[in-house]
């Protein structure tokens, strides 16, 4: 157990870390010149994680087991495509939002509110049928009053930057809820591969489109690129599944939360950003709102209390 929450722990430093790798490769290339290239090596790093297992499968499992395995994988492989297509739309249109984002507010502010998501997972899970106990309310009041005094200005607005963070939230939750839908049902790297390989296409179309690629502004933004894919995308996503073998889905949250207090350390260290007496004070409900949707997602208002898992 100790290792699997340390291991958790180092994703969440480099997924903290990731939102400054964001920022800084911004200096140099548009954001969705950023994220498609960036998605497109992730994708690809994932691919010989994906042959590894494939190989460590097909070892243990005897001949017919593996032709069964090969045959029920073609029936459902359309289906697989199709997901993939659906996640990784969801996928481009949260990371846009983001690396857009990044442009007007700081990584330590971008981090805590796309952690939002943690709080609004539960709460959209309504639409389909989940539950949502007096812990999650709480938990979304928490987060609110936090997101409040992080982001909204004197005269009542929410800054432009944390606007675009604060939508994206509600993409990354639902991202959640699609990669839910579809985690049972398929092999989890095929489907990340897949998925950043889509988002990667989408972003370079708009890219295209929208911004000026030239090569030696891609070159010189090489750094946070293979930062935010190498180490986000397929190293920490390799630790993820690895820890969450042993620990358990409630307690993997909760340190994954700690992504938001990472990126306002880098930001500190590394872009010198600086967060006033009241935002530091957002941020801190922001986290306790996650920590108590987290940790008192059963309670509800009647007398009947379930354990927490």
């Amino acid at each position: 157990m100790m290792k699997a929450n340390i291991l958790l722990l180092i994703t969440a430093a480099i997924w903290g870390s990731a939102f400054v790798a964001q920022r800084v490769g911004m200096d140099y290339i548009g954001p969705f010149t950023f994220s498609g290239i960036r998605f497109l090596i992730g994708s690809a790093v994932l691919v010989p994680l994906a042959i590894w297992l494939n190989y460590r499968l097909k070892g243990k499992a005897s001949a017919n087991e593996a032709v069964k395995s090969d045959n029920s994988s073609e029936e459902k492989g359309i289906s697989l495509i199709m997901g993939s297509v659906i996640a990784g739309t969801v996928l481009f249109i949260g990371a846009s939002l983001q690396q857009v984002g990044l442009v007007y507010t700081t990584a330590g502010k971008a981090g805590f509110i796309t952690s939002l998501y943690i709080v609004l997972v539960p709460i959209m899970g309504i639409a389909l049928k989940q539950k949502a106990g007096f812990g999650i309310w709480l938990g979304a009041l928490f987060a609110l009053v936090g997101l409040y005094l992080l982001s909204i200005t004197s005269d009542f607005t929410l800054e432009y930057g944390d606007f675009l963070m604060l939508i994206g939230a509600f993409f990354w939750a639902g991202h959640v809820l699609v990669i839910g839908w579809l985690a049972p049902k398929h092999d989890a790297i095929k489907l990340s591969i897949i998925q950043f390989f889509v988002c990667g296409v989408l972003s370079m179309l708009v890219a295209l489109v929208y911004e000026t690629i030239v090569w030696a502004n891609v070159m010189l933004a090489m750094d946070s690129i293979l930062f935010a894919a190498i180490m986000s995308t397929g190293i920490a996503y390799t630790l993820q599944v690895i820890a969450q073998q042993d620990a358990k889905p409630s307690h993997a949250a909760i340190i994954l939360s700690g992504e938001a207090m990472f990126a306002v350390l880098a930001g500190w260290l590394i872009l010198g950003e600086i967060l006033t007496t009241r935002g530091m004070i957002g941020c801190a409900l922001i986290m306790v709102g996650m920590l108590v949707s987290q940790l008192l997602p059963e309670i509800n208002f009647s007398r009947k209390i379930k354990p927490v898992t």
